[in-house]
């Protein structure tokens, strides 16, 4: 089992693989793209994104800095990086980077690539809608444990509560919870008691 092994060997040894991606996050940070095959952007891409994460700090946060410096080569791109970069991002909470697949394979061994860019389209967040206070499940359940204390039945079946839409029948639906003794509100006896259709 893989268990706390993130991550692509990439066909190379630790200190190769380190080195690796310490000069293609440097290249990229400098040209703005980078072309690679589909493994290797993948990787660059978490690198590159946690760079740009700690660089949002700011220009004036030294360990920041610092922190960079460990992985980027070049002091150069370090302050392209904070003071054009990172203030681009400023607004985007992750995902600052993209993968573009090229069509076709490396020349060669036919490897699949991928280009590595900077999104520069601005962040657009849509809008939340609003929750309801209350879900129609919860109503229903919530009007049927409070039960009148007059002693009266309450029906809190579905064929009890249900009335047929406006204009369609002509009909009206009458339950008997209304009284014991199955009286209509017309003032209609039925002698079964059940439910009876009056004519609107």
């Amino acid at each position: 089992m893989r268990h706390r092994k993130k991550g692509r060997k990439l066909g190379r040894t630790w200190s190769h693989r380190k080195a690796t991606l310490r000069n293609m996050v440097t290249a990229f940070f400098d040209l703005g793209q980078i072309e690679t095959t589909d493994a290797k952007a993948k990787e660059l891409r978490s690198l590159a994104e946690r760079l740009v994460t700690i660089a949002k700090r700011g220009s004036d946060d030294l360990a920041a800095r610092r922190q960079v410096l460990r992985v980027v080569r070049s002091k150069k791109v370090v302050a392209k990086l904070f003071d054009e970069i990172a203030p681009r991002y400023a607004d985007r909470p992750g995902g600052y980077t993209r993968i573009i697949k090229v069509q076709g394979g490396r020349r060669g061994d036919a490897a699949p690539l991928s280009i590595l860019q900077f999104v520069m389209e601005p962040v657009t967040f849509k809008e939340r809608k609003p929750r309801l206070a209350e879900e129609p499940d919860e109503v229903i359940r919530a009007g049927a444990e409070q039960a009148p204390s007059d002693g009266a039945e309450v029906a809190v079946d579905g064929a009890a509560e249900e009335t047929p839409a406006e204009g369609v029948g002509g009909g009206e639906v009458v339950s008997d919870a209304s009284s014991d003794e199955g009286v209509s509100p017309s003032g209609d006896v039925s002698p079964s008691g059940d439910q009876e259709t009056k004519e609107g």
